[in-house]
């Protein structure tokens, strides 16, 4: 099942790229999709909602 996540702080394409790399680079068998646009996250991989979330949050970013 996918995560979505609301993440207000996107505001670029370039932030949305930036923070798909970290997420990769932390679970690379993940499927990330960031939509900088709608401000969501969706991502499906093998790690928790939680750590997810705190490499969102490490990367800058709030989760709304």
């Amino acid at each position: 099942m996918a995560l979505k996540l609301s993440v207000p702080t996107l505001n670029s394409p370039e932030a949305a790229k930036a923070l798909k790399e970290t997420i990769l680079t932390t679970e690379p068998d993940a499927r990330v999709e960031v939509d900088a646009n709608a401000k969501m996250v969706t991502i499906e991989g093998k790690a928790s909602e939680e750590t997810f979330k705190q490499l969102i949050t490490a990367a800058g970013h709030k989760i709304a």
